[in-house]
């Protein structure tokens, strides 16, 4: 089913809602469609279309408020197995083909404040950073029902993509006058486009992207999101807050439940994808915050490798009456759909699904999937 903006947004601030939504976020691993194919799958089943999962147009504001200016990157090997190139920001990177869909980086850019200041002017504010013209286009969207997302960059993210995990992990301690220029860059950057951007359109969810934990838990502690990000995100949601902005989400894998308050005081009100296998339990999550966090995700991946029976578990333990009667959630799997899920198995666990929820049985009439990854 389609929602508009206006359905999405009652949805996930706990206004009002018919019932939750039950969404696809990332769609299948690089192979799986293979995989499907050969044990039978329509083609429209291995696009997604099939399964009428629930979904929201979405459209960017129009502002570009990360890395700016060039954007050249030059193969340096192609082979069969990877590739090779040189990114934009400088750095090495290798994409692993056939069961990768992002390159790792093999070096940094930044490993001091002289290195930063070589790259900053390519984070730091320009009109052409905004185009009008998109901008311009996301009001029409939006009067049509689309939800407008500005995409800032992630305060941890932003630190790993220049410095690398470690590196980064480090400045914090070492070089902190580093770190506070970045993220005061990012922020005075942030802030100018949309400045601009909210002159045309009311922006309807900001969004960032962070993977600042693991299995384990988070790769730094709330001490030092309260100390470096707060002032970053804080001052960020608090201008496109007052000017109507209803949603701040965050997507972070991993175990981030130590750092969750902080995050929450930034101002983030929604979150994606609550990885089980990580300990995100989204039933105790909702216990805990109630109406302060809106869930995406939260429905083990790995649950479809198994068996019926672990799948129709799952499902009945995450989506109880409770839950579902208690608004803010778009139920789905927590990251993609891994290998080895059997076409037969995502199909139960869709219907299943749809049952918990009082929603009819798939109809092959009604078609539709929007990545809600966003």
């Amino acid at each position: 089913m389609k929602f508009t903006r206006e359905q999405y947004i009652e949805l996930m601030t706990f206004e009002r809602w018919q019932r939750p939504m039950f969404v696809e976020l990332f769609g299948p691993i690089v192979g799986l469609e293979a995989e499907w194919r050969k044990q039978g799958a329509t083609e429209k089943e291995v696009d997604l279309v099939a399964f009428d999962w629930d979904y929201v147009p979405v459209v960017q504001c129009g502002a570009n408020m990360g890395f700016f200016g060039n954007s050249h990157v030059e193969v340096l090997e192609d082979t069969d197995e990877y590739r090779i190139e040189r990114d934009e920001l400088g750095r090495t990177i290798k994409l692993c083909k056939g069961y990768s869909t992002l390159p790792l980086p093999l070096d940094f850019p930044v490993k001091c404040m002289d290195d930063w200041i070589k790259i900053k002017p390519f984070f730091t504010f320009h009109p052409d950073r905004v185009d009008l013209d998109a901008v311009k286009a996301a009001k029409r969207e939006q009067e049509s029902g689309a939800l407008v997302v500005a995409s800032i960059p992630g305060g941890f993210d932003t630190l790993r993509e220049l410095m690398g995990e470690k590196e980064a992990c480090m400045a914090y301690y070492v070089q902190p006058d580093l770190v506070v220029d970045i993220m005061n860059t990012l922020r005075d950057t942030v802030l100018q486009c949309l400045e601009i951007v909210n002159r045309y359109l009311v922006i309807d969810q900001l969004s960032a992207h962070e993977d600042m934990a693991g299995k384990n838990g988070p790769i730094i502690g709330p001490a030092l999101i309260d100390e470096f990000i707060h002032p970053y995100y804080a001052l960020v949601w608090k201008f496109v807050s007052g000017q109507g902005t209803r949603l701040f989400d965050i997507d972070s894998d991993g175990n981030i439940m130590p750092i969750l308050d902080s995050l929450l005081n930034c101002g983030v009100n929604s979150l994606h994808p609550f990885e089980p296998a990580a300990g995100m339990d989204i039933v105790e999550i909702r216990k805990k915050y109630g109406k302060r966090i809106a869930i995406r995700g939260g429905l083990d991946k790995f649950a479809l490798i198994k068996d019926h029976e672990t799948i129709r578990r799952e499902l009945e333990y995450k989506m109880s009456p409770e839950m579902i009667n208690s608004g803010g959630i778009a139920f789905g799997l927590d990251h993609r759909i891994i290998g080895n899920t059997s076409i037969e198995n995502y199909r139960y666990y869709v219907e299943y699904g749809r049952k918990l929820l009082g929603l009819p049985p798939l109809n092959a009439r009604l078609e539709g999937w929007g990545r809600m990854a966003f």
